[in-house]
C-alpha cells in the first residue's frame, strides 16, 4: 500500500501546469492558462489550468481536478495507477509500507493468476494462429463471422485445443503452479486428482479489465452437442468477478469518454463487430443482467447509455430491471430496437460507421417512452394489467435522481397511458414516502419540539421528505464551507460591540444539526460529514483534503466549487471597490441556508397539499384537520424564512 507520505510527495512535486502541458497546447490568460480540452472536442478554448489552485477544469464538458485525476482522465487509469505514473515521470520512489502476511499472501495469489491468464491467452492465440486446428476450424469460425485479422488480433481472440488436457500439461511445464490453473477455472481438478481443460474444444475470448489484464475467458463450443453448453466462462475468482465487470471496456473506455456515449449490447461477437465497423464506445452486459458494479462502470466515462436490443421480446422485459439500475444512477438512456432478424453484430456488418450512427439518431427513443409502449402492447385493454403497467412505469421514474428530467417524464407518460398528471405524482410521492419510512427506521429520531421556535433559523425541518435532489442548494453549502468554512462572518460593523467571532462552519453546522438535515445526494453529504470532523483542526485545509481526495467525484466537485469562470478585471477594480463575497459572509451564510431550508419547506408543503387531497376525497375528515394544522405551521415557517431571506443580518447563533 501506498503511504501518504508518499502521496503527497508526488502531488506536490506534480504541478498541473506541467502535467497537463504535455497533453494541451496551453497559452496564458490573466493568472490561469487555456487550451483545446482534451477531453471533448472544441474549436474555443474552454480548458482552464490554474497553477496557483493546482487545478484544471473544463467549462465545456465540466471535468476537473488536480493532477492525478488529469492523468486518471486522460490514460483511463485507477487512482493507484496515476500515482504511479505521476512518481515515474518526476522520479518519485514509492515508498510502500510493511503489508501483513495476509495481505502478501493476497496480493502473491492475485499476481500469480494474472500471470497464469497471459500465459493462456497467448497459448490459445499461439493456437489459432499457428497450430493446424486453430487455423482450419477457429480461424474459419471467425472467418466466417467476418472478423478480420487485425480485429481478431486486437481483442486476443484463440483457441482451445479439443483434447483432455493439453493447455494444462503445457502451463505446469512451463512453471505454472497448479492451483492457480484451478483457482483461474482454466483447469478443473476431479475427485479422483485427474486434472482437465475447462475450455476444450472452444474459440476463446478473453476478458479484459479496465486496465487491460486479462481477468477471465469466455469459451464457445464449435461442434454441435446437445449436452454441452454453447458458451461457457470462467468462474468466480480472486481477480473476477463478473458483476463488476463489462466485455470490451478496456478497448471502448477513450471513445466512449470522446463520444460521451456508451452503446450497451449483450454478446462479445456484437462488440467485436461494431469496433470493426468504426464505432468502439461499445460494451456487452455478456448476457448477464445489469449490476451496479458495472453501471458505475459505465458513469465514469459518461452520463449517456444507448442500450440496443434485437427484437426478441421476451429478452428485453427481462433486461428492463437491468435499466431501471441505469436510471437510479442518474444516467441518461436512450433504446435502439434493431429491425427484425438483426443483432448488433449483423447491423454493424451490413452498415458503415457513418449509417449506423445516423440509425441510432433517427430511431433511439428514451427508455420511458420504450418502456411504456411495451408494457401497453402487453396490457391491451386489460384494465387490471394497464393499472398493474402504471404502477410499474411510476417506479422506474421515481427512481430518477434529477427532478427536472422527472417532471418530463411526468408529462410524457401522463399523455401516454392517458392519466392525469397529478395521480402520478401523488403514487410517486407514496414510494418516495415509503422509501424514506424504509431508510429511518434504523435512524436516530429527532427529539419532539414542545415549543414553537421564535426564528426561522429553529424551525424543525427533522421531518423534511427528502424526495428530491437539492443539488444547487446543496453545491453553494459546501462552496461556502470549503472557500470560507474558518473565516469569521460576523457585520463588520457589529465587531466592536461583539468582538467574539462567528465561525462560518459553526453557523452552518449549528443550522444542520439543530434541524436534523441531511443532504440527499451521498457526495454532497460525504463531503458535509468530512469537512465537520477535521475542520476544528489547526491545520485543517478544506481546499487540499478535497481536492487530492482519492475519490474522485469529491476531488472534481471541489475543483468546480473552487473555480471562478470569470475574473474581474483590473481596471473595473481600480475605478470602484470591489466587494467579494469574503466581505458580505454576514449576508451570504445565511442566505445560503435559509434558501435550502426554503426549499424543504416548499416540498414539505406540496406533499401535505397531496395528503389533504387524499383525505378529502376519502372523507377522512379528522385527518384533514390534522393536515391544515400541519399547514399552518409550515406556512408561519415559510414566512419567517422569508423574512429573514429579506434581513440576512446576523448578530449572534
Amino acid at each position: 500500500m501506498l503511504d501518504q507520505t508518499t502521496i503527497d510527495k508526488i502531488n506536490d512535486a506534480a504541478l498541473i501546469q506541467d502535467v497537463v502541458s504535455d497533453y494541451v497546447t496551453l497559452r496564458k490568460r490573466g493568472a490561469n492558462l487555456i487550451g483545446l480540452c482534451p477531453f471533448h472536442n472544441e474549436k474555443t478554448p474552454s480548458f482552464s489550468v490554474s497553477p496557483a489552485k493546482g487545478i484544471f477544469k473544463c467549462f465545456g464538458c465540466g471535468k476537473g481536478g488536480n493532477s492525478v485525476h488529469f492523468i486518471m482522465e486522460h490514460e483511463q487509469i485507477s487512482y493507484y495507477e496515476a500515482l504511479k505514473f505521476l512518481a515515474k515521470k518526476y522520479h518519485i520512489e514509492f515508498e510502500e509500507r510493511e503489508l501483513s502476511d495476509e495481505e502478501k499472501a493476497i496480493r502473491n495469489d492475485r499476481e500469480s493468476m494474472f500471470l497464469v491468464n497471459e500465459y493462456a491467452q497467448q497459448y490459445f492465440s499461439n493456437n489459432l494462429h499457428n497450430h493446424i486446428d486453430g487455423k482450419s476450424i477457429a480461424m474459419a469460425y471467425f472467418r466466417e463471422r467476418g472478423f478480420r485479422e487485425d480485429i481478431i488480433r486486437k481483442f486476443q481472440l484463440g483457441y482451445s485445443l479439443d483434447n483432455r488436457d493439453t493447455f494444462t500439461q503445457s502451463a505446469i511445464g512451463n512453471g505454472y503452479n497448479k492451483s492457480y490453473l484451478v483457482k483461474t477455472g482454466l483447469t478443473l481438478e476431479h475427485d479422483n486428482g485427474q486434472l482437465s481443460d475447462r475450455f476444450r474444444g472452444r474459440v476463446m475470448f478473453p476478458v479484459h479489465s479496465l486496465s487491460g489484464k486479462v481477468v477471465a475467458f469466455g469459451g464457445r463450443i464449435l461442434r454441435k452437442d446437445e449436452k454441452m453448453a454453447k458458451y461457457v466462462n470462467s468462474p468466480e475468482s480472486e481477480i473476477y468477478h463478473k458483476s463488476n465487470e463489462l466485455y470490451g471496456i478496456f478497448f471502448a473506455k477513450k471513445s466512449i469518454v470522446k463520444e460521451d456515449r456508451c452503446f450497451l449490447v449483450e454478446g462479445y461477437t456484437d462488440v467485436i463487430s461494431m469496433h470493426q465497423n468504426g464505432i468502439e464506445n461499445v460494451v456487452a452486459s455478456s448476457g448477464t443482467s445489469l449490476t451496479p458494479g458495472q453501471i458505475r462502470m459505465i458513469h465514469r466515462f459518461t452520463d449517456n447509455v444507448t442500450v440496443i436490443y434485437d427484437g426478441d421480446a421476451a429478452g428485453i422485459k427481462a433486461s428492463l430491471r437491468g435499466i431501471d439500475l441505469l436510471l437510479e444512477e442518474g444516467l441518461n438512456i436512450k433504446v435502439l430496437l434493431l429491425p427484425d432478424g438483426e443483432d448488433p453484430d449483423s447491423f454493424a456488418q451490413k452498415h458503415n460507421s457513418a449509417d449506423f450512427i445516423a440509425f441510432v439518431e433517427k430511431s433511439s427513443v428514451d427508455f420511458i417512452r420504450f418502456k411504456t409502449s411495451i408494457l401497453l402492447e402487453d396490457a391491451g385493454n386489460d384494465p387490471v394489467k394497464r393499472a398493474g403497467l402504471i404502477i410499474d412505469i411510476v417506479k422506474s421514474i421515481a427512481i430518477i435522481p434529477n427532478q427536472v428530467i422527472r417532471a418530463e417524464y411526468v408529462k410524457e407518460c401522463s399523455m401516454l397511458l392517458q392519466v392525469d398528471e397529478a395521480m402520478l405524482y401523488h403514487e410517486i410521492n407514496k414510494l418516495k414516502k415509503a422509501e424514506q419510512g424504509k431508510a429511518q427506521t434504523n435512524a436516530p429520531q429527532p427529539q419532539a419540539q414542545t415549543e414553537q421556535p421564535d426564528n426561522a433559523a429553529q424551525a424543525p425541518l427533522s421531518q423534511t421528505p427528502q424526495t428530491g435532489i437539492y443539488v444547487q442548494e446543496e453545491r453553494s453549502i459546501l462552496q461556502t464551507l470549503i472557500r470560507y468554512g474558518k473565516m469569521d462572518m460576523q457585520h463588520p460593523d457589529l465587531k466592536k460591540q461583539a468582538p467574539e467571532p462567528i465561525i462560518t462552519a459553526d453557523f452552518i453546522y449549528e443550522e444542520i444539526n439543530r434541524d436534523g438535515i441531511s443532504f440527499s445526494t451521498p457526495v454532497h453529504q460525504q463531503i458535509l460529514k468530512e469537512y465537520e470532523a477535521h475542520y476544528q483542526e489547526a491545520d485543517f485545509n478544506a481546499e487540499k483534503h478535497f481536492l487530492y481526495h482519492p475519490n474522485p467525484a469529491i476531488a472534481q466537485l471541489t475543483a468546480d466549487l473552487i473555480t471562478e469562470k470569470y475574473t474581474l478585471s483590473k481596471i473595473h477594480a481600480k475605478i470602484k471597490e470591489v466587494k467579494t463575497d469574503a466581505d458580505k459572509l454576514h449576508e451570504l451564510v445565511p442566505r445560503v441556508m435559509y434558501e435550502f431550508k426554503n426549499r424543504l419547506v416548499l416540498d414539505m408543503i406540496k406533499e401535505k397539499l397531496f395528503l389533504l387531497k387524499e383525505a378529502s376525497e376519502t372523507k377522512n375528515y379528522t385527518l384533514a384537520d390534522e393536515i391544515m394544522l400541519e399547514l399552518k405551521a409550515l406556512d408561519e415557517v415559510k414566512q419567517k424564512l422569508a423574512k429573514e431571506l429579506g434581513t440576512r443580518v446576523i448578530t449572534k447563533l
